[in-house]
């Protein structure tokens, strides 16, 4: 389990998203169904709430669009408040003005992912864990199954050693692999996916009160991320982070950990070459951020003033699947393709998922759902219950 079980555990509310968008409509649909999923299946959660911090004057009006934003998206609750305010909601925090999102929360999504997984079983269907896909094609053998996906660890750890699947249709969500899966089908090779590597700090433990929610800075529209950030977990401890740097192996998490192959398809890559030309300084300033503690320490103390280096450790890593267009144009919102062909249009991809995925996961669901009705000309389920 990749990007499920190696994030933030943020529950997102829908405030950052361009008005109109995938993004914007299903992370606030998602975020409704996924309360409602939590409750029905006994999924641990928290409402801890969460604050967009503005803490100089350029930055109001940064902050005032995304309070826009959140208005136009039917965000719930969400507010703008004062810096006296914000010491209510956070006495360890300071800043001018802050958004306001106590619907925003917490949960650990590994813990969801295998909730959705028993769910998916007791209905029918069968997970194989360890299959690799390595071939998508056609095959003559079987006309009502026309699609044979090959399995490139059968008779190692696969389970039940399954070489290959026929199927009648196909939904791919493969996240970090999504673009390497989608070409097999014949889709076309855009969006290339680039991996970026987060490094998160954890407060130590007798520290982990200084915050009660999460703590964001106002994001910097030069830039693709949404900055250091402070993030509580369920066990009571406190992620701070992440950077973002390329990562030189798209299922890696250590720092030195490398894939040729992922190292080949990035240095063939003319669209990551324009990306990397255009965010240079940002890429050095991540790496070096990375290397030394003191300068994400420097970067937080501007939203908690008397946090310190020494009430903070190295805490884990996750890999985020970025997608990219050819000119190196960071893909904004979530991407749905179909390959050509007769067996392409059997088969559908999700070829960007990035953030709020996991927040929008079942309200993606439904929009799947809807498009392989509609495009694979199948009955109208009877029911769109996921409790």
């Amino acid at each position: 389990m990749h990007q499920s079980g190696h994030n933030s555990g943020v529950i997102h509310a829908g405030i950052y998203y361009t008005p109109g968008s995938l993004k914007a409509k299903l992370c606030v649909e998602g975020l409704k169904k996924s309360y409602e999923y939590f409750e029905a299946n006994n999924v641990p959660y928290k409402k801890c709430g969460k604050l967009i911090v503005a803490v100089d004057e350029l930055e109001l009006p940064r902050l005032e669009k995304l309070y826009s934003f959140a208005q136009q998206n039917g965000v719930p609750n969400v507010s703008y408040i004062s810096g006296d305010k914000i010491r209510e909601i956070e006495p360890n925090c300071v800043g001018l003005k802050a958004i306001h999102s106590p619907e925003t929360g917490i949960v650990d999504w590994r813990t969801v992912t295998l909730s959705y997984a028993k769910n998916f079983v007791a209905s029918g269907g069968i997970i194989y864990n360890s299959f690799k896909v390595g071939e998508i094609s056609e095959t003559s053998e079987n006309v009502d199954y026309p699609v044979l996906i090959k399995n490139v660890n059968s008779g190692s750890n696969s389970s039940a050693h399954i070489s290959q699947i026929t199927c009648k249709y196909v939904i791919t969500c493969t996240g970090l692999q999504s673009d390497r899966v989608a070409k097999m089908s014949g889709c076309s090779p855009n969006p290339v996916i680039i991996p970026f590597r987060g490094d998160y700090l954890v407060l130590k433990s007798e520290n982990s009160s200084l915050i009660n929610g999460n703590v964001y800075p106002v994001p910097d529209p030069r830039f693709p991320f949404l900055g250091v950030h402070f993030t509580p977990r369920l066990d009571g401890s406190v992620l701070l982070g992440p950077n973002a740097i390329l990562s030189l192996n798209r299922e890696g998490y250590g720092r030195f950990d490398v894939n040729f192959k992922d190292c080949f398809d990035l240095a063939s890559d003319p669209g990551l070459r324009k990306l990397i030309f255009r965010y240079l300084r940002f890429g050095v300033n991540e790496i070096i951020d990375g290397l030394f503690i003191n300068r994400q320490v420097k970067r937080l103390k501007m939203y908690v003033p008397s946090l310190s280096v020494k009430d903070v450790s190295r805490g884990p890593s996750g890999i985020r699947a970025q997608a990219i267009d050819s000119d190196g144009t960071l893909v904004d919102d979530f991407v749905i393709h179909f390959g050509d062909g007769k067996i392409g249009k059997r088969i559908m991809h999700v070829r960007n998922a990035p953030s709020p995925a996991a927040t929008a996961s079942l309200a993606i669901g439904c929009v799947l759902a809807d498009k392989a009705q509609e495009c694979f000309d199948l009955p109208l389920s009877e029911s769109r219950s996921f409790v």
